[in-house]
């Protein structure tokens, strides 16, 4: 169960990136995401139908963990879908406030569901029989109404909830990018001089982002006071690149199997040049 679980995550993973790679319009990227989404969802519910969980503690991981990983990024994409299908056609101004107004919905998620916040981040398991065990529903945990309508047989009363946290992580991310992007463009930051020698990355983006969050996580710049945007804006105009949502992208480095692929080249590269020129 954990290997199909894992292959299938990691193919999602792969089709998720190129997708990314591919397209740098977020409709064209969020419909086609979703729709490969969607069908890693049917194939990870047949399965489930099928296999019967050894104990309740994989049952709960896989409540818990597992399926609002990948649902988590349906809700994301829809999300994204939605919000730029509405954006008001109007100047910057009016842009800034309707992706200001998302993020006070999200705000607003989070204060209607602060218990189960408090209870998801700090990592409890005390009333994981309850919130991840199916056919376990107990209506004391003020539930969300859609829960019974759901399929009891491929859900519980919480495992939507914690995808929603996981996609509105991933959704202010997006939309802090999305006005960071409007303050660019209105102070022409992207204009810097740049050495008469032109370099272009020509490795992939998410080997730069793998790059970029291990320069941050050193503090390489700025005696370590400089942020990920603040380090991925100035790749970006050094390379005359956009990296796209950052943040999603080292979400998906982290959950992939080999987390730092990049780095790990890069280590065994410089060490096989030395070792060769010790000879």
């Amino acid at each position: 169960m954990v290997k199909f679980i894992a292959n299938l995550e990691s193919e999602l993973e792969s089709r998720l990136l190129f997708l990314s790679l591919e397209s740098d319009k977020p409709l064209k990227r969020a419909e086609e995401s979703m729709l490969e989404i969607n069908s890693t969802l049917k194939k990870l519910k047949s399965f489930v139908l099928r296999t019967k969980f050894p104990s309740d503690s994989e049952e709960i991981d896989f409540f818990k963990n597992r399926k609002p990983l990948i649902l988590s990024k349906l809700i994301y994409h829809n999300e994204v879908y939605r919000i730029e299908t509405r954006k008001p056609s109007g100047g910057e101004k009016m842009i800034r406030k309707y992706y200001q107004t998302e993020l006070i919905k999200l705000k607003e998620f989070f204060e209607e569901n602060v218990d189960f916040y408090g209870y998801y981040r700090t990592h409890s398991t005390y009333l994981d029989h309850k919130y991840f065990v199916r056919r376990k529903l107990d209506v004391k945990l003020s539930l969300d109404s859609f829960v019974f309508e759901s399929d009891a047989r491929f859900s519980t009363s919480h495992d939507y909830k914690v995808a929603k946290i996981k996609a509105n992580d991933l959704l202010e991310v997006y939309l802090n990018d999305e006005l960071l992007k409007l303050n660019r463009q209105g102070e022409e930051q992207y204009r810097i001089s740049t050495p008469k020698t032109k370099l272009v990355w020509t490795d992939n983006k998410t080997s730069l982002i793998e790059l970029i969050y291990a320069l941050h996580c050193k503090g390489s710049f700025n005696n370590g006071n400089a942020d990920i945007k603040e380090i991925s804006a100035y790749f970006e105009a050094v390379f005359n690149m956009e990296l796209g949502d950052v943040y999603r992208t080292y979400l998906e480095i982290k959950n992939r199997t080999s987390r730092t692929k990049f780095l790990n080249n890069l280590h065994s590269l410089l060490n096989n040049k030395m070792d060769l020129q010790d000879e």
